[in-house]
Order: structure tokens, then sequence, then C-alpha cells
């Protein structure tokens, strides 16, 4: 499969969220990270802006019944920066979530 982009994470935000998950969680996560990579036009299902952020998307991750985000910024155009994730409970996203991922952006940009 040819990689289009590369995820990257930024520092252990991602992967230390990710490594906490159930096996068949990494997985999913694994599988969604590789399409994203690998396809030219990611479907919205899997990745979609946040409307009101300056570049602040999210990566989103459902097995079974639970849903699981990850904030994401592009560098260029073929680089995908993984930030914080966490597990959705609720139809809205948590504004401190949002914020810590704003945050993080904020500081990768800065380095």
């Amino acid at each position: 499969m040819k990689k289009l982009r590369t995820v990257k994470y930024y520092k252990r935000y991602a992967l230390d969220f990710i490594e906490a998950q159930k096996p068949k969680v990494i997985a999913k996560i694994d599988w969604t990270i590789r399409l994203i990579e690998s396809v030219p036009r990611v479907p919205s299902a899997y990745l979609k802006h946040l409307e009101g952020t300056n570049g602040l998307y999210e990566i989103r991750i459902q097995h079974g019944s639970d849903i699981y985000r990850i904030f994401c910024c592009f560098d260029q155009d073929t680089l995908v920066i993984l930030f914080n994730g966490f597990q959705k409970k609720s139809q809205k996203i948590p504004a401190n979530e949002i914020n810590k991922a704003l945050t993080i952006k904020k500081e990768y940009e800065q380095e």
C-alpha cells in the first residue's frame, strides 16, 4: 500500500491514550491511521475538520458502540501530527478536550 501521507505522534499524548485501550480498539485505531495514510481523499467518517478551529482535525474511530477521537493537524500537505485522544461519551465534544488539543497544537507550532 502506497503512503500518500505520514502520520506522526507529537510527544506521547496520543500514544499514551492509544496504548491504554483494549487490543481490538488499538487494531481499529491502527487501521484508521493506515487508511488516512493511504487514500487520496479521506472520508469524513474517519477524519473531519473541527469547525471554529484553525486547522484542528479529529480522527474518528468507532468500535462497536464505543466512539473515540484523536485530535490532529496537517503540517504541509502530507504530514499528519497526532495530539491527544479521548473516548467520546456524549454527542458534543467536551470543550476541555478541544482546549487541550489547541494547547498541544500551539506547543507543536512553536517548536
